[in-house]
């Protein structure tokens, strides 16, 4: 996973330093019936999310976006085809990739988010110049700290998955957790109520990545 950029502090946990913020984070939606079934839970549960999204699925599912906005969800940019040699292949795809999911969420919310998500990570993709071009354009970079492997492996168990999501934190009063939302996620679904209850049964927070997060993006090693 790496080191993290840390070095900056939430206004909110300068403030009270005794607080504890889960950012939830879900990648590579939307998808039809997971994403809203996360969506629901959400609901019910009272709990904000970041949303990651994948330009090339937003059409037509739009009202998924929609309802992410409406529900008072963060909504982030996690390219636009998630295909690793393209988005790689230099800084100006990369850049383009985010550009033209930001345009799709525009077309369908009328805001353009600046909060982006590498897929696999920053880690031995992210160099000053691309953080140079990225803060150009305004856009923020969050990786994580915590994660689920149901990226990985649609299959995992729902209690690994739980088991993985309570883990210890590196940073424990301020968690970044990565979990994903796409169609085969179903596992992810059926942990998701059981992670959301450990948290706040230890008076943790949830909290959407807003334009006021700061960065939390892995250490630039180029």
């Amino acid at each position: 996973m790496g080191s993290l950029n840390i070095a900056k502090a939430d206004p909110a946990s300068t403030a009270n330093s005794t607080e504890k913020v889960v950012y939830l984070t879900l990648d590579d939606g939307p998808s039809t019936v997971v994403t809203n079934k996360i969506l629901d839970i959400l609901k019910e549960e009272n709990v904000k999310a970041t949303f990651f999204v994948v330009g090339y699925k937003i059409e037509g599912r739009e009202e998924i976006i929609k309802r992410m906005f409406n529900e008072g969800h963060s909504i982030g940019l996690h390219t636009y085809t998630h295909q690793y040699k393209k988005i790689y292949s230099s800084d100006n795809a990369f850049i383009d990739e985010m550009d033209k999911t930001a345009a799709e969420i525009k077309r369908v919310i009328g805001t353009e988010p600046k909060p982006i998500r590498f897929p696999s990570g920053s880690k031995n993709h992210l160099s000053r110049s691309l953080l140079e071009k990225l803060h150009a354009k305004d856009y923020k970079i969050y990786d994580w700290n915590l994660s689920v492997s149901d990226g990985l492996d649609y299959n995992t168990p729902a209690d690994k998955l739980y088991r993985e999501a309570t883990s210890k934190c590196i940073n424990p009063t301020k968690v970044f957790l990565l979990a994903h939302c796409d169609q085969p996620n179903k596992n992810t679904c059926l942990a998701l109520p059981k992670i959301i209850k450990h948290y706040k049964d230890l008076g943790y927070k949830f909290k959407p990545i807003t334009a006021s997060t700061p960065e939390y993006h892995f250490r630039i090693s180029k």
